[in-house]
């Protein structure tokens, strides 16, 4: 029993020892096949990969030599198209060394036949001149006379016909040209009127705002006075608060300011809210618009008189013009009917209608500034316009337009005209004759009040005093010191835009009779 076990037990031990030696077997066989297949593998792949590159190497070769290829054709193309072009330029040079040859062995011919004809014309001088003195001598003989006296007698005789015949043709056209010119002046001016109309805005120096209610004028004026205050001070308007009901008088003599002053205030109103900060930001709204509205009424004026070009300065200085009154007359409007006029005036006569149109716009462009700047209105247009590159015809209608200097141009002389219509045109300006009246009076006044004064003259509508002293009285030299101290009285006592010249005239007439 225990040797069978021992076989069985012996058996399994060798089956065991076989299984593993043929498993070990087994497994070398199996890792020897897996080694291989991954060897072939990996010998398969490095012949792939060393294909792939030397595939791509050759189509890098490939692109490199097309590359090469293309460079070379474009370079070849570039050679051959410029010397092409230097083969043209080059046949150009040829052709035009050709064609100077040909024409200097043109001029060369022309200079040879001017030469001969040259030679032939002094011939015939020579034979004409013999000629000539041939005849001389033989009128000489026949006549009696030297061809001095000859000539003198028939120098006089053409001149007293010539004489007579132009007298009474000088009359007959100047009779003419009288009734005509007569004739024709009424004729253009009555046209140009007629054909001209202009609505104009009456303006004086103060606006007046509406109120809500009479409790705004306490809210305007502030607390001590605050508000008032800060608008005065911004804008430079006097503020006037009376009695008046639910209303605020605007004072001041630049309508600008008294413009923004009124547009700010009724902001100010419709806001509320009133207090000096609330203040000053309306008054730079107000400032803003009115420069907009400037700008916008100087372009307006240049595209309804058909005037184009002008410097942007002075199309902002045309729109300054619509808050400008001369008399009652509103200046941007009366500026634009100067312009019509005198642009109807300048077609009938056959002028340069564009430039007199021109300076009639631009003829009181000095107004636009003569509250700021010394000197008359004039003056002050001249330099305007010599600033902003004017021509020297415009400059020339400007200075002239009052009659200050005598004009030179027709162009001128139609731009007076047309501001002497325009201004006396019935309803044109609203100024009493008494108010006139009484501002040259003042004036006068002033004038005569001074010591060895004997009269005074107010004219030019009061841009100038003329004042006779008494020779006795007043010298050479106190005749300049009364022109300054009456000079300083008129600046002390009235208001006035611009400037009044002062002239003080003397004079010493000694006069006797032949009896």
């Amino acid at each position: 029993m225990e040797i069978s076990t021992i076989v069985a037990v012996f058996t399994v031990l060798i089956g065991l020892a076989i299984g593993a030696l043929v498993g070990w077997i087994l497994r070398k066989m199996v890792a020897e096949k897996a080694i291989g297949s991954a060897e072939m593998e990996a010998k398969r792949l490095l012949q792939n990969a060393e294909m792939e590159a030397e595939a791509k190497k050759r189509e890098a070769i490939v692109a490199a030599k097309e590359e090469v290829m293309q460079i070379r054709n474009e370079i070849d193309k570039e050679t051959r198209e410029r010397r092409n072009e230097i083969q043209r330029l080059e046949r150009r040079v040829l052709q035009k060394e050709e064609t100077l040859e040909r024409k200097v062995e043109a001029l060369e011919r022309k200079e040879e036949n001017l030469q001969k004809k040259e030679a032939e014309v002094e011939k015939l001088k020579e034979e004409l001149n013999e000629l000539k003195a041939k005849q001389v001598q033989e009128l000489e003989r026949l006549s009696g006379l030297t061809p001095e006296e000859a000539k003198q007698i028939l120098l006089k005789n053409v001149e007293e016909e010539v004489r007579y015949e132009s007298a009474i043709m000088i009359k007959e056209i100047e009779t003419r040209a009288k009734e005509e010119a007569e004739k024709r002046a009424k004729n253009i001016i009555s046209l140009a009127i007629h054909r001209c109309a202009a609505d104009y805005v009456a303006e004086s120096t103060v606006s007046v705002v509406a109120l809500p209610n009479d409790e705004m004028k306490g809210r305007i004026i502030g607390r001590e006075g605050r508000n008032i205050r800060a608008l005065e001070t911004l804008t430079g308007i006097d503020l006037i608060i009376d009695d008046t009901p639910e209303a605020v008088i605007l004072s001041g003599f630049d309508p600008i300011r008294r413009e923004v002053a009124r547009i700010a205030l009724e902001k100010l109103i419709l806001d509320g809210r009133i207090h000096p900060a609330r203040i000053e930001e309306m008054v730079e709204k107000a400032q803003k618009e009115v420069e907009q509205r400037i700008r916008e009424e100087g372009e307006q004026a240049t595209f309804e008189t058909g005037v184009h070009g002008l410097h942007p300065e002075l199309i902002k200085l045309l729109g300054r013009l619509r808050f400008r009154t001369s008399y009652g007359q509103n200046v941007l409007k009366h500026s634009i009917e100067v312009s019509h006029l005198a642009g109807l005036m300048a077609a009938e006569l056959g002028v340069d209608v564009q430039t007199a149109k021109r300076a009639g716009l631009l003829h009181d462009i000095g107004k636009a500034v003569d509250y700021d700047t010394e000197g008359t209105h004039v003056q002050i247009g001249v330099d305007l316009c010599k600033k902003y590159k004017e021509s020297w015809d415009v400059i020339h209608a400007v200075e002239v337009h009052h009659g200050d200097i005598e004009p030179k141009t027709i162009v001128a002389v139609l731009v007076a005209a047309a501001d002497a219509i325009s201004a006396a045109r019935p309803g044109a300006r609203r100024e009493t004759l008494e108010t006139y009246i009484k501002r040259l009076q003042r004036l006068e006044e002033i004038a005569e009040s001074f010591e060895g004064v004997e009269k005074s003259y107010a004219i030019q509508a009061g841009r100038e005093i003329r004042i006779i002293v008494n020779p006795d009285k007043v010298d050479d030299v106190l005749a300049p010191r009364i022109a300054h101290d009456i000079s300083k009285r008129i600046e002390e006592e009235l208001e006035y835009p611009g400037q009044i010249k002062v002239v003080v005239i003397r004079e010493t007439r000694a006069v006797d009779y032949a009896k």
